[in-house]
């Protein structure tokens, strides 16, 4: 899906930018870019990887929190600062505090995964835990900072952050000067505001496309309206763009200057996960994927050279485990199948030898003989496969049918 934006002056300029990159020096990365092959093949176009992923604190927040807390005064960093977050910026609040010698408290909903929430005390950053969802864990953050007078250090809707997150705008320009198309997850929109800036200051030809998850799309309703509107609930995998409403200073610049708006699902994010590690050996969580999905989902859209950039690693192993056999899954990679076969002596092993011929490997198999929907002479077989993609999925379900097994689901 596609959503054009419209005309409305932007909040920053591109001085703020590299203003922001000076002060960086020597304490953000300038992270790789790297080429992709299979995504240049399937684009038509030479497509390279600026990895984000590879980032102090494993994600681009680390150059936008900086900024903003070295601009904060002698009073302001007396007073310590105050974040919500469920991880990236959690953890870049943290070592730019840390490396500025600032107190900070860190707000994180109870459900946080365990390895971000030790990753954010790392980095100096007293952690506490409040709150089911993120609303409720920036309530308090809130309220915190207002009982303490500590400065609440916004994820995405401040001037300050948006300049910091632009520096990735301008290593694109020189590491990629050819670069036609710029590709960037979209979420609050720190990030891709930012690009926006210093790209179309230096080069309005290159076009600037930012990424959605389907179910937690607010850019395209609130382009639509002309201003910031709420999604209910958004859900999607990629917490790293679960952002239910635009802030209102990435929206300003991005109603102007970023032209297109695209949404990805759950699969598309989950293969272009899967495509990052298995051909670009590079771990990315799903928000650092979606550039990658929007590729893949569409590759005649983009003009080359394209750059996208994968905006963050920092994937929990559990979610890394699930997301990987969905997007195995969505790649036509497992098969899952429920048979009904004659309980006899034998008939098991005659199955598995159908699959073997199949050339279809078992991981795992269930096996039901007492179930009310059953015959009296009838077993239920659930079987898990890896195959080698759909049409060997579609191949392996012709031979079980040659066979004579009836499949149920």
């Amino acid at each position: 899906m596609m959503f054009r934006a419209t005309a409305r002056h932007p909040a920053l300029i591109l001085d703020d930018v590299r203003g922001a990159q000076k002060m960086l020096s020597g304490v953000a990365r300038v992270t790789a870019l790297e080429g992709s092959r299979h995504l240049s093949e399937l684009v038509g176009a030479p497509v390279h990887l600026k990895c984000e992923n590879l980032q102090r604190t494993g994600s681009f927040k680390l150059r936008g929190a900086y900024v903003r807390i070295s601009g904060l005064s002698p009073v302001e960093r007396a007073a310590g600062v105050v974040a919500a977050s469920a991880g990236n910026h959690a953890q870049g609040v943290a070592l730019a505090s840390s490396l500025l010698g600032v107190r900070s408290a860190v707000f994180m909903p109870v459900g946080a995964p365990l390895p971000k929430v030790a990753a954010t005390q790392e980095y100096g950053a007293e952690v506490r835990l409040h709150g089911q969802v993120v609303d409720e864990t920036l309530a308090a953050a809130q309220e915190y900072a207002e009982r303490t007078g500590a400065v609440f250090i916004h994820p995405f809707d401040h001037p300050d952050i948006i300049a910091g997150q632009g520096t990735v705008g301008l290593e694109i320009l020189e590491q990629c000067p050819e670069v036609r198309t710029i590709v960037v997850g979209l979420g609050g929109g720190g990030l891709a505001a930012g690009i926006a800036v210093a790209v179309k200051a230096l080069r309005p030809d290159i076009r600037i496309v930012g990424v959605q998850a389907e179910g937690a799309a607010a850019y395209p309703p609130s382009l639509a309206a002309g201003h910031p509107v709420s999604l209910d609930n958004p859900v999607t995998m990629a917490d790293g763009i679960k952002v239910g409403r635009p802030g209102d200073v990435p929206f300003a610049v991005i109603e102007e200057l970023v032209d297109e708006v695209r949404t990805v699902t759950e699969n598309e994010l989950s293969s272009a996960l899967l495509l990052c590690l298995e051909r670009a050996k590079l771990v990315v969580e799903p928000a650092g994927a979606s550039p990658v999905a929007a590729l893949l989902s569409a590759p005649e859209a983009f003009r080359g050279p394209v750059v996208a950039v994968l905006s963050g690693g920092n994937v929990d192993p559990l979610l890394m485990q699930r997301v990987l056999r969905h997007g195995m899954s969505a790649a036509g990679r497992y098969l899952s199948l429920r048979l009904r076969l004659t309980d006899r002596p034998g008939a098991l092993a005659t199955l598995l030898a159908a699959l073997t011929v199949a050339d279809a490997n078992v991981l795992d198999i269930g096996h039901v003989r007492t179930d009310p929907r059953l015959g009296l002479t009838e077993v239920e077989v659930d079987l898990h496969l890896e195959t080698k993609g759909p049409r060997h999925c579609e191949e392996v379900e012709a031979a079980l049918r040659a066979e004579g097994y009836r499949v149920i689901g």
